[in-house]
Formats: structure tokens, C-alpha cells, sequence
């Protein structure tokens, strides 16, 4: 057996113990569902799939018996933020509205992972129809951080992140539509990164708003968020936003130079890689936004941040300063156009073909009111009746068709920076995790989006990275995460940058004492 406890090995090291026949699939899977039922009070999971999974695992464990080829994540047991769908499984998206359904399908991410042989241990919490950035909009239960259980995950996939973070599952899958991975991944400790827009499939994905949501992982490192992604992405021809790209371990998406990623993070050899290279960021340059350190950031944020810039500095990288002048219009900008979206993705949640309907109604236009009044949580109303009004007569062309406007130009001043930048660095949030209950302020909370929401906005790959805690006033240090931006369709940049400063610093190794 490892010398490690099996929930302290990485995705990567569950893979390579299984290969090595240090454990098995079911032994994996069996620790995992302990952990889950030992921790429940953290609300991470809606839904935990305990003989499926075993079931899954002892086919896995056949599998490898039987010599065949097997990839990476074959048998190494996941997790799923319940936003997508799973046949035979509960989906509900957190809501009331949807309590009880069960997909005669699984989600093209879902099948995607299925194929690669992992083992869904269940479903995880997150806001109602992700909206929200607490966790704290859950029909069912707040998921909490476990680094202070008292604080906020993040949101909207605060189940995923906390699943991570407390060593229930090695990895997770997010959905990220203003920051709902990058944003949980930073408050929780732990690694996530949404990919380009249209790299990961939407089909199955349950919509909140359609030109932004975007599936991607959740790790503990860098290396297994390109393993998961790798199994993750492709073209779907379910999808109309698909991207026909190639596989993110195809070596034309690494740039020709020296140490950036290719074929070989697949196959478990970029520590290898980065072993003996001193500056293995040699010749990256790296974009510093003016926008991204100005007033609203803490001090401890603000400090372990700069702290991140030098360490990326000492591995060969080069600083460079950069504009991003529409960062704070991102905010109004985000939340016209989600909202929006939101209020014609969510007009099929009506009580007639699935869902939740109202008992008792008098006609038609009763049953449809009274039921999404019934299925649908505070935030989701308060959202879809902002959409409703941009998009009504005579608003459409002030706010909604402006902001679409303004989109355009913030992903101008993207490409503007990276004229003379390779990725570009800045805090993830603006503060570490706050007390759950603390913020009854819906438009203080949106503020917290500010530096995730230009990249979703662009569609550009975004990720985040443990870079320090902040202790300062606070009962337990608080971890406090390294955004990374990169152009369109240069994740393996964006990894590989994450992973040589993993290589080099210890913050992603570190947990939550009282979750050993």
C-alpha cells in the first residue's frame, strides 16, 4: 500500500498507485464514500452513489486485472457538481424546481469522463441553477469551507470545491459562467480552471447562461486539472457553441518554446519535465493589470499575490505591466447579459413537461406562476426578473444591446494586452472567504466577481491557483488564490505555467487540519 492515506495522493498518484497495484479501484472508491459519509456535515454532496460507484469500481478493477490499456483516470473515483445531468442519478441544479428529476441521459462531460473510466461517487451542492457565489443559494443545504466551516466555499461550485479541498475525492467537475470555478477553487486552497469558451461541451449541462457557462475541473494540482480536462473536452456536434478543436494534449497547442506542455502532460511526465529545469518559465511573459490591484483588494490578498508575481519571476519569467481599462464595467456588463440569458433558459422550468408543478392551481397562467414561485429560490427570481426587464420593449436597445457592446471592447482590451504578454496574473477575489450569512447585500456580493468576470466575458481560459493564506484577524488562516488568464485556446499554457509554480512553492499541498 502507499505510504500516504489514500485521500492525501493526488489524481495523478491514484492513478499511478493503481498502476502500480498499491490498491485497487474499489479500496479507492470505498475511502472515498467513507470520507463523504464522515463529512457530510460539510454539505458538499446533494446525492452520493454509493453500490453505483462500487459497481463501477469493481468493473475497473477487472479491467486492469485483465491487462487491458488503460488511461489516467481509469477507476479513479470523481464527483459531479450537480448541474449535470447523470442517467439514473438524481439532477436537481440545487433548486426545489427540480427536486426528484432524473435524466434519461448523461451530459457529454459525464459520458466523456464515463469513457475514461472514473468513478462517479455522486452529486455535489452548488447555488440554485449556479447562480450565486456563496453557496449559500442551495435549496438544500450550505456547503461549507472547510478550512473554517463557519465561512463561505465560494460559489456557484462551492460542493465541488469543498469535495476537493477536504480530501473527499481527488477531483471534481465545476461549471464556471462569471467565475463559479476560478472563484471557489481561490477561497478553498484548492486548483480549478474554466477553459476556453466552447472547449467543453454544454450538451447536458443544465443552462443558466447560455454565452458564458462553460464546464471545467477542480484539483488539487495544476497536472490533474489537465488530466481531467484532457478527458473533458472535444467537439460535440449536440453542442452548437462546440469548438471543432484539438484535444488539449495535442502538441500544436503548445507554443515552441522551451518547457510549455505537450503531448507528454497526458501521460503523467510534466514533474519529470520540470525536474531539472532551474527556470522553466524561461521567456513567458507575464501581464500585470494595473486594474487588478487597486482599491477593494485586502492586504493579505494583495501581499500573497505580489508574493506569487516574484516566485513566477524566480522561475524565469518576465513581468509586464498591462491595462485592462473596462474591468470595472464588467460588473454592470455581466449582469445585464446573464440575467438575460438566464430568464429565457429558465422560461421552460413552467410546471408542464417536468419539475415541479404547483398543487393546486385555477387555469394555466395560476399554475405557471404559482409554481415558479414555489421552485424557484430569492436569487433565481431576482435574476430572471432583471433579464426579463433588459430584454422588455423599449430596454433592450438601452441596456441589454450596450452591454453587448461593451463585451466586444473588453475582449479588444484582452487582446491589447496580449500584444506584449504571454498569460496574465492578478488576485482571483478581491478578500478571502467571508462568514456564510454575512453579505444580505446582493449587489455588494456581485462586486466580488470583479476580477473573474472580464475573462468569462471575453471567453478566454482562466485559472486558479493556491499562492498563500491570510491569518491577520482571523480564528484559522484562510487560503487566498493566483488567477492566470490566457488567450483563447492556450490552457496548456495557462498548466503549465500553474504547475511549475506548484513545482516550486507548497501551498496546493497544504489542508485543512481539522478535515485530515
Amino acid at each position: 500500500m502507499t505510504a500516504l492515506p489514500l485521500h492525501d495522493l493526488t489524481l495523478a498518484q491514484q492513478s499511478q498507485a493503481l498502476n502500480a497495484g498499491q490498491t485497487t479501484s474499489v479500496a479507492l472508491t470505498q475511502h472515498a464514500l467513507d470520507r463523504i459519509a464522515a463529512h457530510a456535515d460539510l454539505g458538499a454532496f446533494l446525492h452520493v452513489d454509493a453500490d453505483g460507484a462500487l459497481a463501477a469500481a469493481a468493473a475497473a478493477d477487472a479491467r486492469r486485472a485483465a491487462g487491458q490499456a488503460l488511461g489516467p483516470l481509469d477507476g479513479v473515483p470523481i464527483a459531479h457538481k450537480d448541474i449535470f445531468v447523470t442517467q439514473g442519478l438524481p439532477t436537481t441544479a440545487a433548486s426545489k424546481m427540480l427536486k426528484g428529476y432524473q435524466s434519461p441521459f448523461d451530459a457529454t462531460v459525464v459520458a466523456q469522463l464515463k469513457a475514461a473510466g472514473v468513478i462517479n461517487v455522486g452529486k455535489l451542492n452548488c447555488d440554485e441553477f449556479a447562480m450565486g457565489g456563496a453557496n449559500e443559494n442551495s435549496a438544500y443545504a450550505k456547503a461549507r469551507n472547510p478550512w473554517d466551516t463557519g465561512r463561505i466555499p465560494g460559489g456557484s461550485s462551492g460542493g465541488s470545491a469543498v469535495a476537493v479541498a477536504a480530501r473527499l475525492v481527488s477531483a471534481t467537475t465545476g461549471t464556471d459562467t462569471g467565475g463559479s470555478i476560478r472563484q471557489p477553487a481561490a477561497l478553498t486552497g484548492i486548483t480549478g480552471i474554466k477553459p476556453t469558451y466552447g472547449r467543453c461541451s454544454r450538451f447536458g449541462m443544465i443552462a443558466f447562461a447560455s454565452s458564458l457557462d462553460q464546464a471545467g475541473p477542480m484539483a488539487r494540482t495544476a497536472e490533474d486539472c489537465a488530466l481531467m480536462l484532457d478527458a473533458m473536452s472535444g467537439f460535440d456536434e449536440r453542442d452548437a457553441t462546440s469548438a471543432e478543436q484539438v484535444r488539449l494534449h495535442d502538441g500544436t497547442l503548445a507554443a515552441n518554446r522551451p518547457g510549455v506542455i505537450g503531448r507528454e502532460l497526458a501521460a503523467l511526465s510534466l514533474a519529470a519535465q520540470l525536474a531539472d529545469k532551474a527556470h522553466p518559465l524561461a521567456g513567458l511573459r507575464v501581464g500585470v493589470p494595473k486594474e487588478f490591484f487597486g482599491e477593494g483588494v485586502s492586504a493579505d490578498v494583495l501581499a500573497a499575490t505580489r508574493a506569487a508575481l516574484a516566485q513566477l519571476e524566480a522561475l524565469g519569467a518576465t513581468l509586464v505591466d498591462v491595462s485592462l481599462p473596462r474591468t470595472e464595467l464588467s460588473i454592470p456588463v455581466y449582469y445585464i447579459i446573464a440575467p438575460a440569458e438566464a430568464s429565457s433558459n429558465l422560461s421552460r422550468f413552467d410546471g408542464v413537461k417536468f419539475g415541479h408543478r404547483a398543487p393546486k392551481y385555477s387555469d394555466l397562467n395560476d399554475m405557471y406562476r404559482k409554481t415558479r414561485a414555489e421552485g424557484f429560490g430569492p436569487e433565481v427570481k431576482r435574476r430572471i426578473m432583471i433579464g426579463a426587464y433588459v430584454l422588455s420593449h423599449g430596454y433592450y436597445d438601452a441596456y441589454y444591446l450596450q452591454a453587448q457592446k461593451l463585451r466586444r471592447m473588453i475582449a479588444d482590451d484582452f487582446q491589447a494586452a496580449f500584444q506584449v504578454c504571454d498569460v496574465i496574473a492578478g488576485p482571483v477575489a478581491p478578500t478571502v472567504a467571508r462568514e456564510i450569512g454575512s453579505q444580505t447585500d446582493p449587489l455588494q456580493e456581485y462586486l466580488a466577481d470583479i476580477f473573474t468576470l472580464p475573462a468569462s466575458l471575453a471567453g478566454l481560459p482562466g485559472m486558479s491557483v493556491p499562492c498563500g493564506f491570510s491569518d491577520s484577524g482571523l480564528q484559522r488562516p484562510l487560503p487566498i488564490g493566483l488567477q492566470l488568464i490566457g488567450n483563447y485556446w492556450q490552457e496548456a499554457r495557462l498548466l503549465h505555467a500553474g504547475q511549475a509554480f506548484q513545482q516550486a512553492t507548497d501551498w496546493h499541498q497544504r489542508q485543512p487540519t481539522a478535515q485530515a
